[in-house]
């Protein structure tokens, strides 16, 4: 069942960026009066077919869901009526062609942007950067970092969450760099620290704030339900928000990381609970739900934790500085993809970063339980992936297409038949042998988990 649900979020994530992408190509066509002949989601064996729109055009959707395509009226994919010439693709301009091929990697990122500023709209509970005590001899142990500091910024740069902080220790490892962080301590004290990442990023595989030293501290709460997730088997044990759980299967809970430890161990096996609701003392039964979570099955009941504000935080922002953010997050995760897959070229960075569709779907489904912002997170994070991937100048991407016709612009003649079938078979087998990268790293983590 577990497998099963991923596999469908993964095919849901994976229309919704095909649709996107495709859709692109599309509306540009269109605008270009090019004559769109089919709109396809997914490869080979059509599985559902409509025509309609003014040009009669197909609307598939196919068996192999990793792709999709737009088939345009094109002279040298076949014989086009005399009156219909003028709305060949080939007939088109080379900037009419430029524009059509970019736009499915363009509306990639926009739909990213969009995500991000609906995201950033909403609001996204995160942990607060609040740092564990340090590992001896790391370096964020010589830095002098302590349990309890607050990261307030990073380089300059103010941090509210710890993702942010995260994300630049990464980028920071991945350039092989100091930081500067500034943090403060538990009487409002600042403090700067370089933190050097030079060598962290030789075994970049691995957590690298981990390996740095610098790790969230784990919160520390109250055993009190926040919130009850609808649907959940809580829900269906009658708890409340407001509960305070004082045993489970007759063992004392102090702690509500001791409850979470009982739930996840116990997958759909029944445990007695006893709550304090106010004055009254309650006794129910649950029944945690099975799911699949780092390569083993663990028990959940649909239940959040009430929090005081020190560790979680939400910050929601007004449409304008949203947009501006979801554009500037759309920019940084693209440029530090470029960057990466750069230096994989030169050796710096390991091919194992490289992901198919099995580490996709593992994620995609793991995303969809966390709910609705996790998976449209991810949604964003592929979909700048696929525009990045697809503006590679590789023959058989839209970049490769790109760059033969910004060859055309500069000589004034398009590239020779010759030069272009030279350059599919070269396209075709740079990404045999991604795929096959892909497909290793998937398997091997599958298995090694």
């Amino acid at each position: 069942m577990i497998i099963l649900q991923k596999i469908l979020w993964f095919v849901v994530a994976l229309g919704i960026l095909i649709v996107v992408h495709e859709y692109g190509h599309y509306l540009v066509a269109r605008l270009c009066g090019v004559k769109v002949l089919r709109f396809s989601v997914g490869f080979g064996r059509r599985l559902l077919s409509r025509r309609f729109g003014p040009d009669r055009t197909e609307w598939t959707i196919a068996a192999v869901p990793l792709g999709g395509y737009v088939k345009m009226l094109d002279e040298r994919e076949g014989e086009v009526a005399e009156h219909e010439l003028p709305r060949a693709f080939n007939r088109q301009s080379v900037w009419k062609r430029l524009a059509i091929v970019a736009a499915g990697p363009v509306f990639n990122f926009i739909f990213a942007v969009l995500a991000y500023t609906v995201l950033f709209m909403h609001g996204m509970p995160e942990a607060r950067p609040v740092i564990a005590e340090p590992a001896a001899g790391t370096q964020a142990q010589l830095a002098g970092f302590h349990a309890g500091d607050v990261v307030r910024s990073v380089d300059g740069v103010p941090v509210t969450t710890w993702s942010e902080v995260r994300w630049r220790v990464v980028r920071a490892a991945i350039e092989r760099r100091a930081i500067e962080v500034e943090t403060a301590d538990d009487k409002d004290q600042l403090s700067r620290h370089r933190l050097d990442l030079s060598s962290v990023g030789d075994d970049i595989e691995k957590d690298v704030t981990s390996l740095s030293g610098l790790t969230l501290q784990p919160p520390t709460f109250d055993p009190v339900v926040g919130e009850v997730i609808p649907g959940g088997a809580a829900e269906k044990a009658s708890l409340k928000p407001g509960d305070r759980i004082v045993r489970v299967d007759g063992r004392p809970i102090r702690t509500w990381q001791e409850f979470v430890r009982a739930v996840q161990q116990s997958p759909g096996k029944p445990l007695a609970i006893v709550v304090e609701r106010g004055e009254l003392t309650v006794t129910t039964e649950v029944v945690p739900q099975p799911e699949e979570r780092g390569g083993q099955v663990v028990g959940k009941v649909g239940i959040a934790v009430r929090d005081s504000g020190r560790f979680f935080t939400t910050v929601s922002r007004g449409p304008i500085e949203s947009l501006g953010k979801g554009a500037a997050q759309t920019w940084e995760v693209s440029a530090f993809t470029l960057e990466t897959l750069a230096k994989m070229v030169v050796g710096q960075v390991s091919w194992k970063h490289i992901s198919g569709p099995i580490t996709i779907a593992d994620i995609a489904g793991q995303s969809a339980q966390l709910g609705w912002i996790a998976f449209v997170q991810f949604l964003a994070i592929v979909s700048i992936g696929l525009g990045v991937l697809n503006l590679l100048p590789v023959p058989l991407l839209d970049g490769g297409h790109l760059m033969y016709y910004a060859i055309e612009v500069v000589k004034g003649k398009p590239v020779s038949e010759r030069a272009m079938e030279l350059g599919q078979r070269v396209g075709l087998a740079l990404l045999l042998v991604m795929m096959a990268f892909a497909f290793y790293n998937d398997l091997n983590r599958l298995l090694t988990g």
